[in-house]
């Protein structure tokens, strides 16, 4: 498939929408979309003593208060990786010496095309969160088996925490 068209009808500080056409030179069949476009995010499982760090922060969307993993959005120019880590400080004033990648996905590719990297964060240094202006963010620590009873009872409703802890989970 080949983008022929692509139009800007939105802008934000978040993302940008396109309507697209594409067409595959081959056959010429074609695909009409909208598509929001997103620079990707950065996901952090800090992990200490086989404890996980998640933050509770409300989001409205989902239109109530959420446990998660720390995350946010990849800022131009920036890597997944230095998102990650601005991410783990800011959220939580955690820093760590050791960081490798768990996963790396597509949110919701059918009209989105952003791409959330998910980071194992390892050997931490306990700081002082600077959140932005628009977040309160409660954080606290939960066992392995916590988090994961918290999911099979449905307390974690979050993509990127499910995908980042059973990644995390598989390898341990």
């Amino acid at each position: 498939m080949k983008i022929i068209e692509s139009r800007e009808v939105y802008k934000c500080k978040l993302f940008r929408v396109t309507e697209d056409k594409a067409v595959d030179p081959k056959t010429g069949f074609e695909i009409n979309r909208s598509v929001v476009r997103h620079n990707g995010s950065a996901v952090v499982l800090a992990v200490h003593r086989r404890s996980i760090l998640l933050v509770r922060q409300y989001r409205l969307p989902a239109e109530k208060s959420l446990w998660e993993l720390p995350a946010g959005k990849v800022d131009e120019g920036e890597t997944p990786m230095a998102a990650a880590k601005r991410e783990l400080a800011e959220e939580t004033g955690y820093t760590a010496e050791s960081w490798s990648l768990l996963a790396s996905f597509y949110a919701s590719p059918g009209f989105v095309n952003e791409r959330m990297h998910v980071y194992l964060a390892t050997d931490l240094t306990e700081g002082k969160a600077t959140p932005m202006d628009d977040e309160r963010i409660e954080i606290a620590w939960f066992k392995r088996k916590e988090v994961a009873l918290l999911i099979q009872n449905g307390k974690i409703e979050d993509a990127k925490t499910l995908i980042g802890f059973y990644g995390w989970k598989r390898g341990t």
